[in-house]
């Protein structure tokens, strides 16, 4: 009895000891190794491909992305209307670079017809309606004189005062306001006078009353758009930015323009 359990201790105690082979849940595959060795010879040799075929324009495809949240509906339509807004502001940046006076002498136009139309909106009774001639007036003023004398003058500017730094700013702005900015004014209002039929001496009275409170209130409106359009723009969008501040200044100058007529005496 004592060897027998003398005997079944030895037993116990030796395959206790001895460790049994397990069997890993992952091994790895030779397979797997040879799989992983011929897709790393497959991608070399596609990105040679096309770096020896690079002089001829190919290029690797391109994969788009996919987001588990996006219908394929809402996909699309979100990519066609980014795709129309990068479109329409790639096309117009480069009207501006291949057509510059053409281009700004548009924009220009457009902005001051629809100043004129907004100055109307605000000051004229809603049961009159709208004075398109006096809008046309002054959409041809923006075409032909302001769009063309807005490029021409910061092109002259960015010359004669090349830099960008704060004291440089300031001394365009300052030109701005003594000389572009008085001698634009004198000619919107006496242009806009002839047209409606006023004679010299009615023009030199509007101008008497009118060009002085006018200047006064654009140095309040207009150095710190001045600021922003020389110091954070480049040349050739500078007439661009410069329209735009210059809708709400329309909005004013058009109100200005549509006084009655002062007398002459």
């Amino acid at each position: 009895m004592a060897l027998g359990k003398h005997f079944s201790i030895h037993r116990l105690l030796h395959s206790s000891s001895v460790p049994q082979k397990v069997t890993p849940l992952i091994r790895p595959s030779i397979y797997n190794s040879h799989f992983y060795q011929q897709n790393v010879s497959y991608n070399s040799k596609f990105s040679n491909l096309f770096r020896r075929d690079k002089g001829i324009g190919l290029s690797p495809p391109h994969f788009p992305s996919y987001s588990p949240f996006s219908t394929p509906s809402s996909s699309s339509s979100s990519a066609a209307s980014l795709s129309s807004r990068i479109g329409f502001i790639g096309w117009y940046l480069g009207m501006v670079k291949t057509r510059p006076i053409l281009t700004k002498s548009i924009t220009s136009s457009l902005i001051y017809a629809a100043a004129d139309l907004s100055s109307q909106t605000l000051i004229l009774p809603s049961s009159e309606p709208y004075d398109f001639l006096r809008a046309s007036r002054v959409a041809g003023y923006g075409l032909l004189i302001l769009g063309p004398s807005l490029h021409h003058w910061f092109t002259f500017v960015s010359k004669i005062l090349p830099g960008r730094d704060v004291l440089t700013t300031v001394k365009k702005m300052v030109l701005g306001q003594t000389v572009y900015g008085p001698f634009m004014t004198c000619v919107f209002f006496s242009v806009n006078a002839a047209l409606q039929g006023e004679d010299a001496s009615e023009i030199i009275a509007r101008l008497k009353r009118d060009l002085l409170p006018t200047l006064i209130n654009g140095v309040m409106y207009w150095p710190i758009c001045d600021f922003i359009t020389f110091k954070f723009t480049p040349v050739h969008l500078q007439p661009v930015v410069s329209n735009g501040f210059s809708y709400l200044w329309t909005v004013y100058m058009t109100y200005m323009a549509s006084l009655a007529k002062p007398s002459s005496e």
